[in-house]
């Protein structure tokens, strides 16, 4: 069977709105053009992937089920402009956490690229024709751990095609999910 491409995105500063420690669905707020970056990497073949650490739990800030709550209003967010994804990974871990079970040095929490790797493993995919889309440098590191093309987005920027690296591990900088897609899409 032929393996699959897919396009790994970060949640907070990639498709919502970086909201630190976001514990509530009424806060996701859909950033411009990501859902339009999003249908073009669909229409394209790619597999969707969310990969975010939610380090917010082992902080204890919110637990798992709230976590829940919050991707399930963002699928809805995203199905009423039309769009899927195939799955949520997310690292529930942090070293300095206070919940016990989850404070802990995991091999899931990016950089690291467990999630990753697991993903593909689940979705048959090709990690090295697939991309890792954050705005973090943890996010190019993950996506390099795994064999991914790495695409920094750099909120607010205008010119991004000619802005230089700012954390040396990305192979693009780019405005945006719109803009992302667009350069792998011909």
């Amino acid at each position: 069977m032929n393996k699959k491409k897919a396009v790994f995105l970060d949640r907070d500063g990639t498709i919502v709105v970086h909201e630190p420690y976001l514990s509530s669905p009424d806060q996701l707020k859909l950033l411009p053009n990501a859902a339009e970056g999003i249908r073009l990497f669909r229409e394209s073949g790619y597999l969707v992937i969310v990969i975010t650490n939610q380090s917010g739990i082992a902080r204890g800030f919110f637990d798992e089920e709230r976590l829940v709550l919050i991707h399930k209003k963002l699928m809805r967010m995203l199905k009423e402009e039309g769009i899927t994804i195939d799955d949520i990974y997310y690292c529930p871990h942090h070293t300095e956490g206070v919940i016990e079970q989850y404070a802990l040095d995991c091999d899931c929490r990016k950089p690291k690229p467990k999630m990753l790797l697991n993903a593909a493993k689940q979705h048959n995919i090709d990690l090295t024709q697939s991309l890792m889309i954050g705005d973090s440098e943890v996010d190019m590191l993950a996506g390099k751990n795994a064999g991914c093309t790495s695409i920094l987005i750099r909120n607010g920027c205008t010119d991004s095609i000619n802005t230089p690296s700012i954390t040396g591990m990305e192979d693009y900088v780019v405005k945006d999910l719109l803009e992302a897609a667009r350069l792998f899409i011909r």
